[in-house]
């Protein structure tokens, strides 16, 4: 199994750093759904269940590419779940908490900061990628 794993170089690291980006703008901007949307600062909510699974299939897709072993991927994307559903719920709590709107500096703010947090998992799964599964 191992011959099919793309080897870690800065090259390949990139790849991977590009492909997750292309999954975030989809999963993030375009894939959405209104109940994706609606109701985020409820702790447990659907739609946002629904929205780091669509990001989870997504980095299952990008890592199938990459040739990690299945033991990776699966940890790899539980992980990203469990940190994009949370990062999510951060910034619906906080938003809605203090009504803000996107005339608000506040609301991109709180934009920037969870699109930052989603950057810094990417990072650390490039990371993990390169360090565990060769």
């Amino acid at each position: 199994m191992e011959d099919a794993l793309l080897p870690v170089t800065i090259g390949t690291v990139f790849l991977l750093l590009g492909l997750l980006q292309v999954k975030h703008m989809f999963a993030d901007f375009f894939l959405q759904t209104p109940k994706m949307l609606s109701g985020r600062c409820s702790y447990w909510h659907m739609g946002r269940a629904q929205h780091a699974s669509v990001h989870a299939i997504g980095s299952i897709i990008v890592f199938i590419i990459m040739g990690a072993p299945l033991g990776f991927l699966g940890l790899i994307v539980a992980l990203e779940w469990l940190a994009h559903f949370h990062i999510d719920f951060g910034k619906g709590f906080y938003s809605d908490r203090k009504a803000l709107q996107p005339n608000q500096a506040k609301y991109w703010h709180a934009m920037g900061f969870d699109q930052f947090l989603h950057q810094l998992t990417y990072l650390a799964m490039a990371w993990a990628w390169s360090s565990f599964a060769h």
